[in-house]
């Protein structure tokens, strides 16, 4: 049962990206991350982190999201008629850059160094060497991990956050000539 929940979310995620990335109108693709990010949240139940997946829905999906259908909406999203060779350039080179990144992705994944081995552990079992203490509660340990071992992949989730809604109010950002 389990493997047929994770094959359900794992392929409603893929075909929720897949159609938010064709997507032409924003408010659909949005629409699409939102399905996205709720079929990662149920990921991640299937993996028991269940503080991980109410994380997702309340701050991902729920408030990130509004803000970023706020924005589509407020600054009245209109398809462009003629796009301009600047932004076929641009979306050239982006695409081309992407495709390198997932050739050099699937390469170090499947040559098996890239990954390393790594042994799961309960996040209540959070141990703190400078202290000997053993951390009570399953969301004081996984903020310690969080603000310690991971802080770094903590940070670069927060600045990509911050590209993506600069990104999003570029696109959406009303053109000066009409």
């Amino acid at each position: 049962m389990i493997d047929l929940l994770f094959y359900i979310f794992s392929g409603l995620m893929i075909f929720g990206a897949l159609v938010m990335i064709l997507s032409p109108n924003a408010v659909n693709s949005a629409m699409c991350m939102i399905v996205t990010l709720v079929a990662t949240a149920g990921l991640f139940v299937l993996l028991e982190a269940y503080f991980l997946a109410i994380l997702q829905v309340l701050v991902y999906a729920g408030a990130v999201m509004v803000l970023f259908l706020f924005i589509i909406m407020l600054l009245d999203v209109d398809k462009e008629k003629a796009s301009s060779f600047k932004n076929k350039t641009i979306t050239s080179f982006a695409v081309l850059i992407s495709f390198l990144l997932l050739v050099v992705l699937t390469y170090n994944t499947f040559m098996g160094s890239a990954l390393p081995a790594f042994e799961l552990s309960p996040l209540s079992d959070a141990f703190d060497a400078n202290k000997g203490l053993m951390f009570s509660s399953e969301a004081k340990s996984f903020g310690y991990l969080l603000f310690t071992k991971y802080m770094l992949p903590f940070q670069v989730i927060g600045f990509l956050l911050l590209i993506a809604m600069v990104g999003v109010i570029v696109i959406s950002k009303k053109s000066r000539n009409s």
